[in-house]
């Protein structure tokens, strides 16, 4: 991040933000502003799972603006609920109230999340083990080679420790992975925190097969 071209202006409003999350779920949802300038907006109280690099739109009283993600709150830090958008209409107005002219600003976000790898829409079986010893079945519904998102309905605490094997058609790719955050009654967030070369080779193979959230259904034979 660091530098922007706009100055931003502390201001919250009420806004309302329509889209589809990181799931493939529409949704249309309140949240509220934190900052804004002429090309961008923080927000807050933001509910759904968004990707970074969706394209989401806010709707503020007659105005409509389509912005891409840039940036998310880490759960659990000060920042959890907020999000950073880039409007990629800038010379369509959004709001009714003045905004300074050019100048540079000093922006930085913190505990945010900016991924490094693209991920991948998929529907691949899981096994996910709990050091308990407690195991799960899931699906993954994206993936990366830093991570995935995980259907279940377990709502599993964040920071808990696990060992999950992804199938990737007959064969399975085996993570140590810890859960970054939580839907419940949805899913979870992993990051994967030790793979091996191999099975990350594998996960690498696999993915070189999709385009960047394409849905395609690889499950083992014999599970559901």
């Amino acid at each position: 991040m660091g530098r922007r071209s706009q100055p931003r202006l502390q201001i919250a409003v009420p806004v309302r933000i329509f889209g589809t999350d990181s799931h493939g779920q529409i949704f249309s949802e309140k949240a509220v502003t934190v900052s804004v300038s002429r090309n961008g907006a923080e927000l807050a109280e933001v509910r759904p799972d968004l990707a970074l690099d969706e394209i989401i739109g806010i709707t503020y009283g007659k105005n409509r603006v389509h912005f891409r993600v840039k940036w998310i709150g880490r759960p659990g830090t000060p920042k959890a609920g907020h999000v950073g958008l880039l409007n990629i209409a800038p010379d369509k107005p959004l709001w009714d109230f003045p905004l300074s002219a050019n100048v540079a600003d000093d922006f930085q976000p913190g505990n945010t999340e900016l991924r490094h790898n693209p991920r991948f829409r998929c529907q691949n079986s899981i096994e996910v083990h709990v050091s308990s010893g407690a195991s799960f079945w899931g699906t993954v519904a994206d993936l990366s080679l830093s991570g995935c998102y995980v259907e279940m309905p377990i709502p599993l605490e964040p920071g808990t420790k696990l060992k999950v094997g992804i199938w990737l058609g007959q064969t399975k790719a085996w993570a140590q992975a810890q859960v970054a955050h939580r839907t419940p009654g949805l899913g979870i967030g992993l990051n994967f925190l030790e793979i091996s070369d191999a099975d990350r080779d594998q996960i690498h193979r696999f993915l070189a097969n999709l385009s960047p959230f394409a849905k395609k259904a690889m499950r083992p034979v014999g599970h559901k």
